[in-house]
């Protein structure tokens, strides 16, 4: 059964991001960056021209999102001061 393209419910426009732009986007990323590490990212290529999508930004950053090792992982009470500092040497005297 065939589909009148007429009838066919309009699509989102998808925002193709130039490397300046995403490098806006991804604040902290510079465009000497994303072109150098390329081959690790999504991106689309047309020919010579590279662009990335909202998708594709959201991707590089949760490709380059961190969380703490569990090892590390200590409630705030638990926290202390480095052994080099003034005021650890003071809390340990107490």
């Amino acid at each position: 059964m065939k589909t009148d393209p007429r009838n066919a419910e309009p699509q989102a426009a998808v925002r193709r991001h130039t490397y300046e732009e995403a490098s806006a986007a991804l604040k902290g990323v510079g465009v000497r960056w994303l072109q150098r590490n390329l081959h690790r990212l999504p991106h689309t290529r047309l020919g010579r021209t590279v662009y990335f999508t909202d998708a594709d930004l959201e991707r590089i950053d949760h490709l380059f999102h961190q969380e703490p090792e569990s090892a590390q992982r200590r409630a705030v009470g638990e926290l202390r001061p480095s052994p080099g500092n003034a005021r650890a040497k003071q809390l340990r005297a107490i």
